[in-house]
Formats: C-alpha cells, structure tokens, sequence
C-alpha cells in the first residue's frame, strides 16, 4: 500500500497537519478581519492578493514548476537551480520596470497604496520560490510543510496587529509580505542546492517544461482569480469581500488535498521517470479516496448549518453568501479530482496536454463569469467556477487514463457516504428540535456530528481502520480497542 511506503507516509502526515494548522489560524484570522474592518476591506486586499498572483506567474514563467521537475530527477541539481535563478531575475526585472513604467494606468492600486506592496512582495518573492522550489525539489516535503507554516502563521500573526492598529489594507499587504521573508529564511537553512555553471542545454530542458507549465498555470489562475477580478469589475470590494471569504470557508473541504500534493508531486515525478505506474496508480487512488473522506462530511454538514455558521462566524454581511457558500462547497468536492488529475499529467511530464485541458475551462470559465457575473452576482461567479472545474476534470482524466488505470475505490467511498448519511440526519433532527440563537448551540451539532460521522467511517471501511491504526503504530500511540 502506498501509505505503508515510509517516507510518502510520514510527509503526509507532516504535510496534513501544517495544512490544518494553517487552515484554523486563517479561519479565525479572517472571522477577526472580517468583524473589525468588514467586507469592503476585505475585498481590496483579496483584488491585491488576486493580481499579484497573475502577475507573480508572469514573472515566473513556469519556471518553477519545471525547476522542481527537473531538480527532482536527481540530474545535475545545481545546475538546474542556478538556471532557474538566473531566467527569473531576468524576467522579475522586466516585469517591475514595465511596472513602474505604466504605474499611472494602476489606478486602484495607486488610489489603495497598494502599488508599492505589489513591487516589494515580487521582489520578496524571488527569492522566496528560488528558496522553497529548491527545497520541494529535493523532496524535503517535511521542510518545505514546515516553511509554508511559518509562512502563514508569521504572515496573519503579522496580519492581525496590522489591523489591531488600524492599518486596513497596508497591515494585510504587509503581513503577508513578511510571511514570504519568514518563510525564506527558514528554507535556506535546510537548502543542500548551490550554483554552478550551466550549459545551454539546460535552459532548454527547462525552459520546454516550463513553457506548458506556464501555460497551464496561467489558466489555472484565469479561473481561479477570473472571478475575483470580474467581481470586482462588474460589482465591488464589498460582493468581493463575501465572495472571497465565503470560497476561503469551503476550503477547509480540501486540507487533504492540499497536504498529498505538496507530498506526491516529486514523488510521481520520480515513479514516472522509473516506469513504476502501479506506485503512481495506487498513489491516486489513495489521495482521492483520503481527500474525499474529509471532503464529503464537511459538504453535507455545510449545507445544514451553513447559513447559521457564517453568520455567526463573519457577520450579517457574509450571512447573504449562502446559496454561494452551497454552490462552492460541490466546487471543493470536484476540485479534488481536478487537482489530482491535472497536477498527475503534469509530474509525468504530460504538461502539454494539462495545458489543452486548463485552456479550454479557462476560457469557459471567462465567458460564463462575463454573463453570469453582471445578471446574478456572485452567484454567478460560483455557477461557472462550478462547471469550468468539472470540464476541467473530465478532459483532465480522459488524457490521464490513457496513461495509468485510474482506480476508485468504490467500497470507501460508499462507507464515507453511508457515514456521512447517518451524519446528516443527526444534524438535520438536532436542527429541528433546537433553533440555532447563537454561536455555541450552532456549534454543538458541528463537533456532535464530526465525531459521529469519524467513528462510523472507522467503523463501516475496515482498510481505512487499519491504514489509521498502522500510521498510529508506528508513532507509539494506542489506538482505542473498540474500533
């Protein structure tokens, strides 16, 4: 079994809980912001964060992907890295001087102060992914698991004095800039990698990955910011502000995800590169079946309490999100097999074809946001990131299963749904008999129906019972008798 392989287990685990860490701290970090500063301020640093990401992946060309591809292979590592460093000084220098050349047509950011933010967090951010993709490269997931931590605790810790003070915007921007140096300083203590001379041939290698990763990555964050952006076109920072926290509060379905990819992407780079597709084949099947185990009761527990918990979570403001909130849920839910696919084409190399599938929903998804977005708000957004990420996986897997059998386990799925059932219907009688007037009530069927549903999934699917109880084993920790 693919958990049985020592290293990928214990990474996992590393990964999962820096991920659930991260996870609850900017949960109740946003539930702050969101109670002291509102959804207008909110949505101007979600516009930020937006940009900066598109325009972080211009300067990076893709090349960091493809440097984690290639230091991964285990071939001439140094040279790959000091290549890498070298294209994206170049291209980070471009884009700030064309930047600050038509820094006029920056209206929002000049008129937020957040232009100067912007140039700072994309220099910070140089050194940030030489660092970390070296790191992740090299298959130190642990490490990288715990930079990304310091990363996020350092940069909302950072984040809530800011607005404490009475910052807004600046003390977001700013705390999320320091995170990326936190985060770099910590890396380059563990980082092996050094430079060396490179040859031309290495600029190629790299350069013809990372031109597709570029692509798909490109239109990966077209339907992933396409909606925050057209938002905040069509509407403004305050339908921003709920959107953007309504789809962070969904996020919480996918902790799994997030923690097999940091861990599974060097891995299957290296199963590829040796021809070992049954690692790759159960490595997939695995990382659904986990991802699908968190996912499923927190979708079906969403939809019961979700109204009442974002009201009592965000605000009355956040509270009218909810029919969002369900749609965006089902998003996370097909999210993972979105994920999984595209990232398995592009670690074996298939970067070409991730790219021909992320295209397409990329511009689905900017064609329906542009309808969509101006008739029913952000709705509307919801409805198209909905369908673009399920075309996105189905065009994803077609490709993927002419490459590897593509296995689900349909026994734990059902026992995840039969859990997740009897759940439901725990909640759905506790809601009935007992109004929800305030947070701690509404919290009750929360705790009340996690522990009901883990027990009976541990109860109900006998591999996932004895998957759980190994992992516990070998950490010296006694696993109840009654399960």
């Amino acid at each position: 079994m693919i958990l049985g392989i020592g290293e990928v287990q214990r990474q996992s685990i590393a990964a999962f809980l820096s991920q659930i860490s991260f996870t609850m701290m900017g949960f109740f970090s946003t539930m702050y912001f969101a109670h002291t500063v509102g959804a207008s301020i909110l949505g101007g640093y979600f516009l930020f964060i937006a940009y900066y990401g598109i325009i972080n992946m211009i300067t990076d060309g893709g090349l960091g992907g493809a440097a984690i591809k290639r230091i991964s292979e285990g071939d001439e590592q140094n040279a790959y890295f000091t290549t890498f460093f070298v294209l994206r000084c170049l291209f980070v220098t471009i884009v700030i001087s064309l930047l600050i050349a038509f820094r006029e047509s920056f209206i929002e950011f000049n008129e937020a102060g957040t232009f100067n933010w912007l140039i700072l967090a994309l220099l910070v951010s140089l050194f940030h992914g030489l660092v970390t993709n070296g790191i992740s490269g090299n298959g130190k997931v642990g490490i990288y698991a715990v930079s990304n931590f310091m990363n996020n605790a350092s940069r909302i810790a950072i984040q809530v004095i800011g607005i404490f003070l009475g910052y807004g915007v600046a003390g977001l921007t700013g705390g999320f800039i320091a995170g990326l140096l936190v985060s770099t300083v910590i890396a380059l203590r563990f980082l092996d990698l050094g430079f060396s001379p490179f040859k031309w041939v290495h600029i190629k290698r790299l350069t013809a990955f990372s031109f597709w990763l570029f692509l798909t990555s490109t239109g990966v964050l077209l339907y992933s910011q396409t909606d925050t952006i057209m938002i905040g076109y069509f509407m403004d920072n305050f339908d921003v502000g709920v959107y953007r926290v309504v789809f962070q509060f969904t996020t919480l379905a996918t902790i799994a995800t997030t923690a097999f990819r940091l861990t599974l992407w060097p891995k299957v780079s290296k199963w590829s590169k040796k021809d070992e597709n049954g690692l790759i084949e159960e490595s997939l099947s695995k990382a659904c079946t986990y991802s699908l185990t968190i996912a499923i009761p927190i979708f079906a527990g969403g939809i019961l309490l979700g109204d009442q918990l974002l009201y009592f979570f965000y605000g009355q403001d956040f509270a009218s999100g909810y029919y969002t909130f369900v749609i965006l849920l089902f998003v996370q839910i097909v999210n993972i097999y979105q994920f999984f696919f595209t990232m398995y084409l592009g670690a074996q190399d298939r970067q070409k074809d991730s790219f021909k599938v992320t295209a397409a929903a990329a511009i689905t998804n900017v064609l329906l946001n542009f309808i969509l977005i101006p008739i029913i708000g952000i709705l509307g957004a919801a409805i198209a990131t909905l369908f673009t990420m399920g075309l996105n996986a189905l065009l994803a897997r077609k490709i993927l299963s002419k490459m590897i059998t593509i296995k689900i386990e349909y026994d734990s799925l059902l026992n995840t749904l039969k859990a997740a059932t009897v759940m439901a219907l725990l909640i759905g009688v506790y809601r009935a008999i007992i109004p929800l007037s305030n947070i701690w009530i509404t919290l009750i069927p929360v705790f009340l129906g996690g522990a009901t549903y883990s027990i009976l999934v541990l109860k109900f699917d006998h591999k996932i019972n004895e998957e759980l109880k190994g992992i516990l084993g070998q950490m010296n920790i006694p696993w109840p008798s009654w399960l």
